[in-house]
């Protein structure tokens, strides 16, 4: 199965190289790795370079201007030839073994439109924090808060994503939730598989670390209640909220155990921390 992974790299230099080498280094044979520059004025291109230099042929840069990290996306995914789509932000990385992982899952379950794992939170400097334990997906779950799923461990199969349309260019802030929402809604399948497969880098400049679109992101999910709900969201809606969160933790208790044991385990006791 050939998988097609595609990095948005926007004035990304000082993560890129080790997001880049965590694909490259994968132990999987049939990749196809796209990397996209729409115009960076950093060090970004000098990076590229280098690894082109290194991987000679093992990666497509695309340097075309464009509407934001959806469309960036979305134009790089359109020249895909991969039977598996995945993307991977420059300041986030692949854990080895994860593209081996992601086939033998998407080969148990040939039905999935997506698949997904778990993986870890780590800092600007790539100390690994919690583990982010992905859960089960449904539109109501998911617009009540009682669903995550892991952007860096997902994977789409390319014809359910050509089928929903890719992204939305318009969302800036989780157009990989949007997507999964409209797979769900049109009765695809996504499934969760146990498996650390990625590590998300939060940061001051990255979109989760500055919340500098906090309140499009409001904006957004409000969007998307309406979309499951038929309605706005009431202060009624609020206190449920809280109820399905509980009934999640209920529901998934592997991802509520290991939460709890990482809340203890990264409390500062002076020990040192792996990093990436």
């Amino acid at each position: 199965m050939k998988i097609s992974i595609v990095t948005n790299a926007f004035n990304q230099a000082r993560f890129l190289a080790s997001a880049m080498e965590s694909v490259l280094s994968q132990e999987w044979p049939d990749v196809e790795y796209m990397v996209v520059d729409p115009g960076s004025t950093d060090e970004t291109p000098d990076v590229i370079r280098a690894f082109n230099a290194k991987y000679p042929g093992r990666i497509i840069h695309i340097q075309e201007r464009d509407g934001g990290p959806a469309d960036g996306l979305n134009k790089a995914f359109a020249r895909a030839t991969g039977d598996l789509f995945g993307y991977l932000n420059a300041d986030d990385v692949y854990l080895p073994g994860c593209l081996r992982a992601a086939v033998a899952a998407a080969e148990r379950h040939p039905k999935c439109a997506a698949i997904y794992g778990d993986g870890f939170r780590a800092d600007e400097k790539g100390t690994l924090g919690r583990r982010v334990i992905s859960t089960r997906f449904n539109p109501r779950l998911f617009v009540y808060g009682g669903a995550l799923v892991l952007q860096q461990s997902t994977f789409y199969r390319a014809d359910a994503f050509r089928a929903i349309g890719g992204f939305n260019t318009a969302n800036r802030t989780s157009w990989d939730a949007e997507l999964l929402l409209q797979m769900s809604l049109r009765g695809m399948q996504l499934v969760h598989v146990h498996g650390y497969w990625s590590v998300f880098r939060i940061h001051p400049e990255s979109i989760t670390g500055s919340q500098r679109l906090h309140n499009e992101s409001r904006a957004t999910h409000a969007r998307y209640f309406r979309t499951v709900m038929g309605r706005d969201r009431t202060t009624l809606d609020e206190v449920l909220r809280r109820i399905v969160f509980g009934y999640s933790c209920l529901r998934e208790p592997r991802a509520t155990a290991l939460r709890v044991m990482d809340r203890v385990a990264t409390m500062d006791l002076g020990l040192p921390r792996r990093s990436i």
